[in-house]
């Protein structure tokens, strides 16, 4: 029973320290996760406007965009610029994650794209990541209808 209990505090510490940033500029051609390339990438907007036609709201992306906002604590998410609002990219089973200074790059997302609802509960948790106030995070109250891509790949332009 020892070992069992030592095993798991000892994957649970790994997990923890392995679970950080990278640690490496965001210069241009940086790729995050898996090879993403520039060719057939979409501007957000139009890609937006595809998904929404879409009746099962869920497609492959190649698109490209500029980041507004990254996790502040894993970088296992980011927020790319889409007209006024924004949508939300998250890094698929997080396989990988992504500087925390990415905000202002732009970049191509590989991945799978999908409009749903994110609950309060989740979006009360991505502004504790954002290290957004306490009252900021308090006037979340309606869930919010946005098109979330669960990332393979990010290639910096």
């Amino acid at each position: 029973m020892k070992k069992v209990l030592f095993l798991f505090i000892a994957a649970f510490s790994v997990t923890i320290a392995i679970a950080q940033p990278p640690n490496v500029p965001a210069d241009k051609g940086a790729k995050f996760g898996a090879d993403v390339t520039v060719e057939n990438a979409l501007p957000v907007a139009q890609m937006a406007k595809a998904l929404e036609a879409k009746d099962d709201k869920k497609m492959d992306v190649k698109v490209q965009g500029e980041v507004v906002q990254v996790c502040e604590a894993e970088g296992c998410w980011l927020r790319m610029k889409n007209g006024k609002e924004t949508i939300m990219v998250r890094m698929k089973d997080h396989k990988f994650f992504v500087p925390t200074i990415m905000n202002g790059k732009t970049i191509i997302v590989k991945g799978e794209a999908q409009l749903k609802e994110t609950s309060v509960a989740q979006l009360r948790h991505y502004a504790e990541d954002a290290k957004k106030s306490k009252e900021e995070i308090e006037k979340i109250k309606e869930p919010k209808k946005e098109i979330v891509i669960q990332a393979d790949g990010i290639l910096v332009m």
